[in-house]
């Protein structure tokens, strides 16, 4: 029993090693410099009024970050997801991937234009998606092809070493 969860543990130190200079690393501190900027906004204008930390960081996290759900499956060849992220287009978009895991992230800027008139206030802001998610087998990250097609992201992801066909070569007689 004690060997099979070493096994899990070693199987998750293995799964995502992150370093400095790391672009899943980088992106995920810039996201979380941004919300953090953005609850202390609230805060500020709260008249730094304690005990709403968690509403705050709720508030900014769900103005800075869209929601990207998603879903997984899985053959014996390879793992496919797709991702929900309308209104983003091929290249405010970045895949990257390691054996275990993937990383989604983009970000695209919103403008509030008005063609009549005086403009009174113009809004813009980012709208960013950021998923780092767990594979359920190994991958071999050469081997991606990631589509957008009507707002959906599709990521297919080739298992490294399942089902693979391995031919048969003849070798010559007395060779």
């Amino acid at each position: 029993m004690e060997e099979k969860a070493a096994s899990k543990i070693d199987h998750a130190l293995d799964t995502f090693k992150l370093t400095v200079g790391d672009p899943f690393l980088e992106r995920a501190r810039e996201i979380s410099n941004q919300i953090a900027q953005r609850a202390y906004d609230f805060f500020e204008a709260s008249g730094f009024t304690h005990g709403h930390d968690r509403e705050n960081w709720i508030l900014a996290e769900s103005e800075i970050l869209q929601p990207a759900p998603v879903d997984i499956t899985e053959t014996d060849n390879e793992i496919t997801l797709r991702a929900e992220v309308p209104g983003f287009k091929e290249r405010e978009l970045e895949v990257h991937v390691a054996p275990f895991s993937i990383c989604i992230s983009g970000e695209r800027r919103e403008m509030g234009e008005q063609k009549e008139g005086k403009t009174i206030i113009s809004e813009r802001r980012a709208r960013q998606v950021y998923r780092l998610l767990d594979l359920p087998s190994q991958v071999d990250p050469n081997l991606v092809i990631a589509t957008l097609s009507d707002g959906v992201l599709e990521i297919k992801l080739s298992k490294v070493g399942v089902g693979k066909k391995v031919p048969v070569l003849a070798k010559a007689a007395g060779a």
